[in-house]
């Protein structure tokens, strides 16, 4: 296996992402970096984008891609996890149709999840009976279906921005809990496509990224972290990051600003 690139895996159940990270590291040479790319819960299926080497160093990029996730709710019982994982109590109540909320709204992250509160996990706090919830955030649901309703049993498919809790949107349904959860897509990264096996390549791998050719001036100023010229948008509505390249090579990752593009992770030197 190269050690530098993205890999697509296919998470199982009952492992955590460090897991995964763990497992992957085991099989490379001693010092390449390995992270991942979006956290699943051990519940949790789907794909997970562990990142090799370099790829690591564009961590934040990846994990802004919007994700797609299928779930199965269970209606009429509530758990304080917000999944099967927790302390379930049954209510009985199944509500007869249920909300399916799409756009952009302030949703507030649970009490078991890894974001941080004054430099500590919520999950670790509410694991020792402190449980407090994170500040309200907003996210995006770009669609919301139902697939099929059996009982009180729902499977719903959403595509939806980075950082959105889907076990909120299920626990919102009213007495709720999520029952199963596979993320299906992250950006234009495909669960069919996982395999354990395969690196993407990091140019590859970036290619949702507008690009910007540079001629051979220009490159060596980017690879030298040295803004070059751009005559493209800038501020909210430009790109997060655009890729820097010479004859098809990466050089670069620059952010657009008010006259020039700003080297902020470079590859070549």
């Amino acid at each position: 296996m190269t050690s530098s690139g993205v890999l697509l895996w296919p998470k199982p159940e009952g492992v955590t992402s460090h897991d995964v990270v763990a497992r992957v590291r085991r099989g490379l040479p001693r010092g390449v970096k390995v992270g991942h790319a979006g956290t699943l819960d051990p519940f949790a299926t789907g794909l997970l984008l562990v990142l090799l080497g370099r790829a690591t160093r564009v961590q934040r990029y990846l994990m802004a891609l919007p994700k797609t996730y299928r779930a199965v709710a269970r209606l009429g019982a509530t758990s304080d996890t917000g999944d099967r994982d927790g302390a379930i109590i049954r209510t009985g109540r199944v509500p007869e149709a249920l909300e399916l909320p799409t756009g952009t709204f302030l949703q507030r992250p649970p009490a078991y999840s890894a974001v941080k509160v004054g430099g500590e996990r919520l999950y670790a706090r509410a694991r020792r009976g402190d449980a407090v919830e994170g500040e309200p955030r907003e996210v995006t649901v770009h669609r919301f279906e139902q697939l099929w309703r059996e009982g009180d049993r729902v499977a719903v498919e959403v595509e939806c921005s980075a950082g959105t809790y889907v076990r909120q949107l299920v626990a919102a349904f009213g007495d709720a809990y999520c029952e199963e959860l596979e993320r299906t897509a992250i950006g234009p990264f495909r669960l069919e496509d996982a395999d354990e096996e395969r690196v993407v390549p990091l140019e590859e791998a970036l290619a949702f990224l507008p690009g910007h050719e540079l001629d051979g001036p220009d490159a060596r100023s980017a690879s030298h972290g040295v803004p070059v010229a751009w005559s493209g948008p800038a501020g909210p509505h430009a790109p997060a990051g655009i890729r820097l390249t010479s004859s098809s090579r990466l050089v670069a990752i620059a952010e657009p600003r008010e006259g020039e593009l700003k080297p902020v992770v470079v590859f070549e030197a």
